[in-house]
């Protein structure tokens, strides 16, 4: 007799669910609840801001010849620091913000640093090399996670998440093919070596951060670690502002609103991304945070097609859409260590 079928009392033949059909439903029910795609919509909203970060250094950088990362990022850490660190100052007890430096403030000062110096990093690799090696080895980031992941969160992935992941890096494959067809992405770059270096070193610094964040994420709550972050990250961009960017800051042309405008949008911009990412970790990980950024390069081409008179191409729009396939995708199944968050967070 068959392990699933047994006889009624009438004398007929009952069907059991089969274990695969079982898991296959219950893979359906999580991908159908509301955290899930609560992550996944923000998610592109925040690939949307990291977008218009892209749009407007690229402005900045093109049109008004300002090429101050460190200072660009310096205004977000402040912003940071001045919203969520004073939050956390007039926390009291365990929770504010003499006690939570004292317990651990070690931990985000080295994130911080980490932090800074991945935005720097990456930045600088744009003056180096092109723009086609930097959207291929940017996303050097996503094995970082895995693999950090992997051994320090113990996170173990499914067939599932592995083909989602496949997925959405075929998405950047699309956006490269069309830079190709269309002949553009390979122009530029003074030293193309040390520009992909620095983006391979920028990809995995954002890698550790991300992993760090999301540790930190799923123990404390948003405010400490965002606080925390604007602290150790003004004092550290600041000095790194000061040693490195003297000349360029002084070369800015000030009395131009445009210029202003433009650092202060970069800024705005980066701290909404900053202060959503964490809500996006809790509900689901730094993977499923990194993966959704894939979309930036379809909205950043989107937008150029507008303010540069690019060419649109039909690979655009199925990297995009192989990017949210493969977030789906990846979000079918939760990972053994999400699973163990949300079991102990009822």
């Amino acid at each position: 007799m068959a392990p699933d079928r047994d006889p009624t009392p009438n004398g007929d033949v009952a069907s059991f669910p089969r274990p695969a059909s079982r898991g296959f439903r219950r893979h359906l029910a999580h991908i159908g609840t509301r955290g899930v795609w609560k992550a996944i919509l923000l998610g592109q909203v925040v690939s949307l801001l990291n977008c218009t970060t892209a749009i407007t250094s690229q402005y900045l950088g093109q049109t008004y010849n300002v090429n101050a990362p460190t200072a660009q990022s310096f205004l977000n850490y402040v912003l940071l620091c001045a919203v969520y660190t004073t939050c956390l100052a007039c926390k009291a007890g365990d929770d504010g913000l003499i006690p939570v430096l004292r317990a651990r403030g070690w931990k985000y000062f080295l994130l911080a640093i980490v932090d800074v110096e991945a935005n720097y990093l990456v930045v600088k690799a744009y003056r180096h090399t092109t723009l086609t090696s930097v959207q291929l080895l940017d996303c050097f980031t996503i094995p970082t996670v895995l693999a950090l992941s992997w051994i320090f969160l113990k996170v173990r992935y499914a067939l599932l998440h592995i083909l989602g992941v496949g997925v959405c890096l075929m998405g950047v494959g699309c956006v490269v093919w069309a830079d190709v067809v269309e002949g553009r992405g390979a122009e530029g770059g003074d030293d193309r070596f040390l520009g992909d270096m620095f983006c391979l070193a920028g990809a995995a610094l954002y890698g550790v951060s991300n992993v760090g964040e999301e540790f930190l994420v799923k123990n404390h709550n948003r405010v400490e670690i965002l606080g925390m972050l604007g602290l150790f990250g003004s004092v550290i961009n600041g000095i790194q502002l000061a040693i490195l960017e003297r000349n360029e800051l002084a070369a800015v042309k000030w009395d131009t609103w445009q210029i202003v405008a433009l650092m202060v949008g970069f800024a705005v911009a980066l701290f909404f991304f900053y202060s959503i990412v964490p809500l996006i970790m809790r509900l689901s990980s730094a993977t499923a945070v990194n993966l959704s950024i894939l979309s930036c390069d379809f909205y950043s081409l989107v937008a150029a097609i507008f303010l540069f008179q690019y060419h649109f191409h039909l690979l655009y729009l199925g990297s995009f859409l192989l990017v949210i396939l493969g977030v789906v995708i990846y979000s079918v199944k939760p990972t053994a260590s999400t699973e163990r968050n949300v079991a102990a967070n009822r």
